[in-house]
């Protein structure tokens, strides 16, 4: 009997530790939704084609024969390009039209960039080329890899960046200041329309190292990889609390932490199920979010 409890809780650190490599990748990704649900209250249903544009970008890099080190800058600014050039050109023109013709806009626009990717690259997943040594780790009965190490810390690296971005510099003010009040951020001065596209940058660049990091972690990618872990991301971003930057951390490590227990203690087909039974809990329980607050909005 004591046995088992102790391979239990063996089972239960392992499985935390895969989670947290895979919630940090979510993470990631939550970040954009909730950066740009923040400034224009828009909730960007093509963000997870930002994160699979990075992994092919990190690819084809990689493939050319330059280092991992390359493919993350490429990636991320490759992403942060197309997602300015979607905003100016698909989402600015409607921006005062209403939320639902946007939120049908970022529906067709994700679906734009799917069978796009199809077309071009072709449907079939390609293998990521294996450019760092996998080495794997024992402590008693319990392993990672180097791989988990490198996603969680350039997670963390970036996060710290972004933290530091948005606190303490006049980009960040100027976010804060447009997020809060666009109206009156324009009247002192701030270029809304600027800071609205260095935000979609920013959270695209997100994307799109994560994007580069799933390509380390599992191998393969493919065009239509961005939908599930899109919709993932943004079921992190509403549990942590819709454009709260932390609540996005939050929420994508709790969201890869309950989803590796459940594959671990009950099923994986249960995988992407628990993803939206967690949404739907939140949203009976607590719409704001674990970090949200309650704010009044005149309609």
């Amino acid at each position: 009997m004591l046995e088992d409890t102790i391979y239990f809780f063996y089972d239960l650190v392992q499985y935390f530790i895969n989670g947290l490599a895979q919630g940090s990748i979510y993470a990631l990704i939550a970040l954009g939704y909730t950066m740009v649900y923040g400034i224009i209250r828009l909730i960007n249903f093509a963000h997870g084609e930002f994160y699979m544009i990075g992994a092919f970008l990190g690819f084809y890099v990689v493939i050319a024969g330059h280092s991992l080190w390359i493919a993350f800058p490429v990636a991320m600014i490759g992403s942060g390009i197309v997602a300015v050039i979607v905003e100016r050109l698909v989402y600015r023109p409607i921006r005062s039209a209403g939320r639902i013709p946007a939120l049908i806009t970022a529906l067709g626009t994700s679906l734009f960039f799917q069978y796009l990717g199809q077309g071009v690259i072709g449907a079939e997943p390609k293998a990521f080329p294996s450019v760092i040594n996998d080495q794997t780790f024992m402590f008693g009965e319990i392993m990672f890899t180097s791989t988990q190490i490198i996603i969680v810390g350039v997670t963390f690296v970036l996060m710290l960046f972004l933290w530091w971005l948005v606190g303490y510099t006049k980009v960040g003010k100027a976010m804060r200041a447009t997020s809060y009040n666009r109206e009156a951020a324009e009247l002192m001065g701030i270029n809304t329309n600027r800071i609205i596209s260095i935000t979609f940058f920013i959270g695209a660049s997100l994307a799109g190292a994560a994007g580069v990091l799933v390509g380390l972690y599992y191998s393969t990618i493919e065009p239509m990889m961005g939908l599930i872990p899109g919709l993932k991301a943004f079921v992190a971003a509403v549990l942590g609390g819709i454009g709260n930057i932390p609540g996005a951390v939050v929420g994508g490590l709790i969201l890869g932490i309950a989803e590796n227990l459940v594959m671990g203690f009950w099923a994986s087909t249960y995988r992407d199920a628990i993803a939206f039974a967690i949404l739907i809990f939140i949203l009976l329980v607590k719409p704001t979010g674990i970090l949200g607050k309650n704010i009044k909005e005149k309609v």
